[in-house]
């Protein structure tokens, strides 16, 4: 064989092989092609399950941020709520609202109360608001035994019936029922 027959020889072989490489590479990219939506559906599929399971995931962690933060507000009214009845405030309610933006948390898990001094712990802030303010407290019997009568005092009343209170009464009765509720308000404002 001469040069040239080779050379013919050899393109004819180079050709087919072009040829049979061009059917595999229209073989591959039809076959690509078939399987290809289907890989994109579970793509798909897979992407929405993920993004649902991070959603349930988000939910549950926000979920359990606020039950936690129920659970810490339940116990500092709780801790709150018992140091003012250890103190003896009779006045629960009304002291509780008085103190509760006060108080919070500290970095080591204390409860403590910021004032003007800077931190100061639950128990002393709540003594010191109770000596503070004293009407709190239960009111102080003066009387007992060992007691003595005071001189001018107010002499025994014949009291008042709140049932006998009401429209169209006696207006002799209205006026003393008038002047005992006073009577007892300015007591109470002077501290008698």
């Amino acid at each position: 064989m001469d040069e040239k027959e080779k050379n013919e020889a050899g393109s004819g072989e180079d050709s087919m092989r072009s040829v049979i490489r061009e059917v595999i590479g229209e073989f591959m990219e039809l076959q690509r092609s078939k399987s290809e939506p289907a890989h994109r559906a579970e793509l798909a599929e897979e992407r929405r399950r993920r993004e649902q399971l991070e959603r349930r995931l988000n939910e549950l962690a926000e979920e359990n941020r606020k039950a936690r933060a129920q659970a810490e507000e339940a116990e500092r009214t709780a801790a709150i709520r018992t140091e003012l009845q250890k103190l003896g405030v009779q006045k629960l309610d009304l002291a509780f609202k008085a103190v509760k933006d006060d108080v919070a948390r500290a970095e080591d898990g204390r409860l403590v109360a910021r004032d003007g001094a800077g931190e100061v712990g639950l128990r002393d802030y709540l003594t010191k608001f109770v000596q503070e303010n004293p009407e709190l407290l239960p009111p102080r019997t003066t009387g007992g035994s060992g007691a003595t009568l005071q001189r001018g005092s107010a002499p025994a009343r014949s009291g008042v019936d709140i049932e006998r209170i009401k429209p169209g009464m006696d207006p002799d009765e209205m006026e003393r029922v008038r002047r005992e509720i006073a009577e007892v308000a300015l007591q109470s404002l002077r501290g008698n």
